[in-house]
């Protein structure tokens, strides 16, 4: 592992980070998350936090060209980045869809959880569809619409993070075996999420116990993401499935009250056991099916 490469690299990633958490803080988010003030009387400033979650994203891309560069080596030289279809990217993206509905079955599991098919925000998404829709019209077209977006404008977006966290950081880690560059690479993963969980993001009743459930989500989400990418042999399939994931996880928020973010959704309890269940079929299906044995390997 080049340690001058990945202190570059962490630093050019996580400073800029930093810069947007200030800039969120400003526009009113705090210890205690994004305040409904914000939301309700000035919009404006709700969307520009918004726009800065979304071009966080493209910040781990710019870092990995700025090492690049300082490194004087070609920017996209061992990334994986392949357009060569097989089916892996398939089976990742048609994947997404079924978390989202485990996470959701897992969630209602959970103490407190009611589901709440008849909520205002439901209703409030009723009214904008032809009539007759209902709410598992409105489920099955959330999901369609996660998978679409998960290969146009989410699946850029995430390319920004995968490209990263997949791509580069699994160069810098060559030769370490796969579990230890999962371990490592989601824990930075989730430690770079840290300056907008801290305004609300993803944990607005919890932003500090946040940082800490952000990276087991991301120490979850890793092995499969890697796996994937592993199998496959591009680093588009992980960006693929993270697009489509942030399309489709959010079921989960709008069906079931009262908030929890602790316990309920995907970055919840309800989450990691989702993800822990995955990973757990992956392990059996590496061990036992597969003849390549990728997570007994080194990356």
């Amino acid at each position: 592992m080049n340690s001058r490469k990945l202190i570059i690299f962490i630093l050019c990633a996580f400073l800029p980070m930093v810069v947007i958490g200030v800039i969120m803080h400003l526009l009113g988010g705090s210890p205690a998350g994004l305040s409904a003030d914000v939301m309700t009387e000035n919009p404006t400033k709700a969307i520009v936090g918004i726009i800065l979650s979304a071009g966080a994203m493209l910040l781990p891309m710019i870092a990995v060209i700025i090492t690049q560069l300082l490194s004087k080596e070609p920017v996209l030289k061992g990334l994986d980045i392949s357009f060569k279809i097989n089916r892996w990217w398939f089976i990742g993206w048609l994947l997404m869809p079924v978390i989202a509905v485990m996470v959701l079955g897992v969630t209602l599991l959970m103490p407190g959880a009611v589901w709440s098919p008849d909520n205002d925000t439901i209703q409030t998404a009723l009214e904008s569809l032809p009539a007759g829709i209902g709410v598992w019209g409105m489920l099955a077209i959330t999901l369609f619409s996660g998978l679409y977006a998960g290969i146009t404008i989410n699946g850029i977006f995430a390319f920004g993070e995968e490209i990263a966290w997949r791509g580069y950081l699994l160069k810098l880690f060559k030769g370490k075996n796969f579990m230890t560059t999962a371990l490592l690479t989601g824990t930075i993963w989730g430690l770079w999420h840290a300056p907008i969980i801290l305004n609300g993001h993803n944990y607005p009743q919890h932003p500090v116990i946040g940082v800490l459930m952000m990276i087991v989500f991301c120490v979850l989400l890793t092995p499969m993401l890697m796996y994937f990418r592993q199998k496959s042999g591009s680093v588009i399939v992980p960006a693929i499935m993270h697009g489509t994931f942030n399309g489709v996880v959010g079921i989960t928020l709008i069906l079931v009250t009262p908030a929890n973010d602790l316990l309920y959704g995907a970055s919840g309890l309800a989450g990691f056991i989702t993800l822990a269940l995955i990973d757990a079929v992956i392990y059996i299906y590496d061990r036992f099916i597969s003849k390549e044995n990728i997570l007994r390997s080194e990356i």
